[in-house]
């Protein structure tokens, strides 16, 4: 029977312990449980601010400069469709008086599509999870970014119910455990003093500077080259259609052209080389195959998922280029995988989608499972015929898939020099055996 009969005990158990600490440069040093942060707590810290230049980034940057501490501001090119001009939170966060940074992740973030699209990473109602890989690439660039100017607190605009509080501190913990880690909404004194979006504008007002918080939104956007997730708001709601998004990256499938577009995609190793026999490195892929599948009215899903922290969210996504290079892999992975290879395949993909979901992009799992999809998407070559009309993919055509595994006269229905039909015999003879066993023992019931 456990010694402890309620948590009090073994929470008074616990403190009862003295943890030795080991020297920095001990490779097995214990880690200690690191309390939230505090405002209180950010004296004589530097924080490195992750801001959008909306409402929420003003207000934690004006309120942490106003309780005099020492800020910087950090924002991420992820290639997204939403920004005009990325520069543009620079003008946007200037009033607020602390300095801002762009950090260029566009090549990163492509780099990091080709990793999902490789594992076929889909999360929860089979979509891909552009908001979760974002924010491995996002924390990875900024806490670089950061540490360069001598940050040693980074500090991040989630809420305390979603995804992304998981995803932004797990990420800083692994890449830099000796960052602190500070987040304004899960902070008692910052969520008395503005409980809403009002608060907010008036303090900012107070302070000179402009919030003009607009029309209310019917749903908020985040968005990377990857693709956008729409949530929150009147998305909240099971009764309202997703149809109320209006898409950015491309059209509904009713907008679209009405005529099939087709296009050419070379694969090599599992990785898009050529679009309609044009040389593309990642960015260029994907940039292109956004453009191309989004004029189609590709891709758009509805998915209510499973949060990491076991509430259920709704969600609109859109990922034309995503859908359509993995549309196109897919279709060479069935070429050149066999039953085994292609079961196996599958579980880890799974497992790389729920890891990147999850926020643990470099945990050993995750990366053992793409160590091992490498090594099956190496025979992955082929050159991909797709048509795309409203909101749909077609395949036309393989061709160019030096390791592919089919041979059309094994399979035909008619004559062919391929598998002769009489050697079945033997093999159902076979399986005979052990069916024929299985019934006449009862363990089977017709």
């Amino acid at each position: 029977m456990s010694r402890f009969k309620k948590w009090p005990d073994v929470l008074g158990y616990l403190k009862g312990f003295k943890f030795k600490k080991r020297p920095d440069d001990h490779p097995q040093r214990f880690c200690y449980y690191r309390a939230a942060m505090k405002i209180q707590n950010l004296k004589n810290q530097r924080i490195g601010i992750c801001v959008s230049g909306g409402l929420d980034s003003k207000t934690v940057t004006t309120r942490l400069r106003e309780a005099g501490l020492d800020v910087l501001c950090f924002s991420a090119d992820l290639g997204q469709p939403d920004e005009e001009n990325i520069n543009d939170i620079i003008t946007k966060m200037a009033p607020c008086g602390a300095e801002t940074t762009i950090v260029d992740l566009k090549s990163e973030m492509a780099e990091a599509c080709f990793l999902v699209l490789k594992a076929q990473a889909t999360y929860d109602g089979g979509y891909w999870n552009t908001t979760g890989i974002a924010r491995a690439v996002t924390v990875t660039g900024l806490i670089g970014a950061m540490r360069a100017r001598g940050c040693t607190v980074l500090s991040h605009g989630a809420t305390g119910r979603g995804n992304d509080q998981v995803r932004f501190e797990r990420y800083t913990n692994v890449l830099a455990p000796k960052m602190g880690v500070y987040a304004p909404w899960r902070d008692e004194e910052l969520l008395e003093q503005f409980p809403g979006r009002k608060e907010m504008a008036e303090y900012l007002r107070t302070q000179g500077i402009e919030a003009d918080t607009g029309p209310k939104k019917r749903y908020s956007t985040d968005a990377n080259l990857a693709g956008l997730s729409h949530e929150a708001e009147d998305l909240e709601e099971l009764d309202t259609p997703c149809l109320i998004v209006d898409p950015i990256m491309g059209v509904w499938p009713q907008d679209a052209p009405d005529k099939i577009e087709s296009v050419r995609i070379e694969i090599k190793s599992g990785r898009c080389v050529s679009i309609n026999g044009e040389a593309v490195n990642p960015l260029q892929a994907m940039e292109q195959s956004n453009q191309i599948a989004g004029r189609n009215g590709i891709w758009m899903k509805n998915a209510l998922e499973n949060r990491i922290i076991g509430t259920k969210s709704r969600g609109v996504y859109e990922a034309p280029g995503m859908e359509l290079l993995g549309f196109a892999l897919k279709a060479v992975y069935q070429a050149t995988m066999d039953r085994r290879a292609a079961a196996l395949f599958e579980s880890l993909s799974r497992l790389v989608a729920q890891q990147i979901y999850d926020g643990r992009l470099y945990d050993p799992a995750t990366q053992a499972a793409l160590t091992a999809i490498d090594s099956l998407a190496q025979y992955a070559t082929g050159t991909v015929t797709v048509g795309m009309y409203k909101g749909n993919l077609y395949f036309e055509s393989l061709s160019d898939c030096p390791h592919s595994l089919y041979n059309p006269a094994d399979s035909s229905m008619e004559a062919s020099d391929g598998l002769n039909p009489h050697s079945s015999q033997g093999y159902l003879e076979v399986q005979a055996v052990e069916a024929l066993v299985m019934a006449n023992s009862g363990q089977i019931k017709s």
